[in-house]
């Protein structure tokens, strides 16, 4: 196995580990709005949120070079 498969498999089970043990509710409060939603939840769509940033700014710095 290569190791960069080594790593993202790593990672990916620490972060199921993470969720796991993060389901309990928690309430999101942005200025007047308040979500209330299982951390597991709110934990997902902040990494695949990051993912998404992340990869939108490397495609920027792309074009930009």
């Amino acid at each position: 196995m290569k190791p960069k498969a080594i790593v993202i498999l790593v990672l990916v089970i620490l972060f199921l580990i993470i969720l796991i043990q993060n389901t309990h509710e928690t309430v999101l409060r942005i200025l007047f709005w308040s979500i209330s939603m299982p951390q597991i939840i709110l934990i997902a769509v902040v990494l695949v949120g990051g993912f998404i940033l992340g990869y939108l700014a490397s495609l920027l710095a792309r074009k930009n070079r």
